[in-house]
């Protein structure tokens, strides 16, 4: 089993900046893939941001090209995800995810994650 413990989430006004932290521990040697995924109420879960932890490749959502980056800290079992120029748009809860699948380009299709956060509130006003 793998656990997932976000932080780093909260209110900020249009234009700034977060950063979010997502903790692993457990049998993290088993994971390939990592993400991020954001979800608003009434709507489906959106990938984001995902990561290949073999050799740092990267995916991300169109929405947030140029303006999130996806990193890892392998030594510290840590996910994080900085988020600049953020929008309102981008107020969410947000979700990180591990999983086993080879996902060589990283990947932001939530079938291929097995691990889920219990996820961080990002609020950005305008």
């Amino acid at each position: 089993q793998v656990q997932l413990v976000e932080s780093g989430g909260g209110s900020v006004q249009a234009g700034g900046s977060l950063r979010l932290s997502c903790a692993a521990s457990g049998y993290t040697n088993s994971i390939n893939c990592m993400g991020w995924f954001r979800q608003v109420p009434g709507k489906e879960r959106e990938g984001v941001a995902g990561i290949y932890t073999g050799d740092g490749a990267t995916r991300y959502a169109d929405s947030v090209k140029g303006r999130f980056t996806i990193s890892q800290d392998n030594a510290k079992k840590t996910l994080y995800l900085q988020m600049n120029s953020l929008k309102p748009e981008d107020t969410a809860m947000y979700y990180c995810a591990a999983g086993w699948k080879y996902c060589p380009v990283g990947s932001i299709r939530d079938t291929t994650y097995n691990y889920w956060g219990q996820g961080t509130q990002v609020t950005v006003s305008s």
